[in-house]
């Protein structure tokens, strides 16, 4: 528990005072987003905000989860580093991304395939990390088992849960890419979904295989220190958040939403609840999910069932104001993670 609190703490004092920091340099070296012209009309007023705020999440979240192991003379785990390192890496081709929008003034970034392959590359390096190092148990950081509550089924080959991971990985770090439209909505969502992790990673650590031997007990290599990543990413996005809320100050850009995203697949693949994230995740799978119905709608018929999409937008369309927006789907994320934790603590319910 310590180490949790060391973590989020740490992290959240770096990116509260390291954001401001971070929005001075960028304002004075004139980084600022670009603004797509078809956008909501709205949005034209905050051309020339700071970008790539994300970087003090990923500063914070590294340095906080390093203290939390400094403060209590532990070295880090594999299933931590691998974590760190698809959050760290997934926010490089992020930061590029924005690099070259910022430079480039070309507000569509990295090219698609470019984009790509960085996150291939990236998620490839984790989804084979993850099937070796096993520990004295023989766990290994994950699994090559499909999982929602646990693993379930046959083993697939690693080959095919590499392709499995990479799906869920390209996938998720997109879907919050897709969110980050609004002042905090992104970051706001991924707060409530990372403190689902912090409970999930306790409590496999107390119902583990290893200390409690139980029909229900988890066989994760190190739940505790994926708590402590939980904890470090949670608490440099709350520190973020201050300064993102809206109006907002500075925007994460892709440098951020990539990270995030890596950073909560990352954690469900470790924890063995790769399908429970489309829950905890919910309010990014909907958003997404309004991209795919809009875009297949207009090419079956050539008609949009939306204003705009993704769906943060079409309610701005519709004259919703931007923080109703935002606070209305940070309760539906909450009652999505709300929901998946219930279901996560179902099975330990006496019968």
């Amino acid at each position: 528990m310590t180490g949790i609190l060391v973590a989020a703490g740490v992290s959240l004092l770096i990116s509260l005072f390291g954001t401001p920091l971070l929005i001075r340099i960028l304002r004075r070296r004139g980084y600022g987003q670009h603004i797509r012209e078809e956008g909501p009309e709205a949005h034209h007023d905050k051309r020339g905000t700071p970008t790539m705020g994300g970087i003090t999440i990923i500063i914070g979240a590294v340095v906080g989860y390093l203290a939390a192991h400094a403060v209590s003379l532990t070295v880090p785990t594999v299933s931590g580093l691998l974590v760190m390192g698809l959050f760290v890496g997934l926010g490089f081709v992020g930061f590029l991304d924005d690099f070259i929008k910022i430079f480039m003034q070309r507000s569509l970034g990295l090219r698609s395939s470019a984009k790509m392959l960085g996150q291939i590359v990236v998620g490839v390096a984790f989804a084979i990390g993850a099937t070796q190092f096993p520990n004295h148990h023989d766990y290994t950081p994950g699994s090559t088992h499909l999982s929602f509550l646990r693993d379930f089924g046959p083993p697939l080959m690693v080959g095919v849960f590499v392709i499995w991971a990479l799906l869920l990985i390209v996938g998720t770090s997109n879907a919050v890419n897709l969110t980050d439209g609004l002042d905090g909505l992104a970051a706001g969502a991924t707060v409530l979904s990372l403190v689902a992790y912090v409970i999930i990673g306790n409590w496999q650590l107390r119902q583990s295989c290893v200390e409690v031997l139980s029909p229900n007990c988890y066989t994760v290599r190190d739940p505790l220190d994926l708590a402590v990543v939980a904890a470090a990413g949670l608490g440099g996005c709350i520190g973020f958040l201050w300064y993102n809320a809206p109006p907002a100050k500075i925007f994460m850009g892709d440098t951020g939403s990539l990270a995030l995203g890596g950073l909560l697949v990352g954690l469900a693949i470790t924890t063995r609840t790769q399908l429970l994230l489309v829950i905890l995740g919910g309010l990014f799978v909907l958003i997404t999910l309004s991209v795919m119905v809009q875009v297949g709608t207009f090419r079956l018929t050539g008609k949009r069932i939306l204003r705009m999409a993704p769906l943060q937008h079409h309610f701005e369309l519709k004259g919703w104001a931007e923080t109703t927006i935002v606070i209305r789907f940070w309760i539906i994320q909450g009652l999505f993670v709300g929901v998946g934790v219930g279901l996560f603590y179902l099975e330990w319910m006496p019968r």
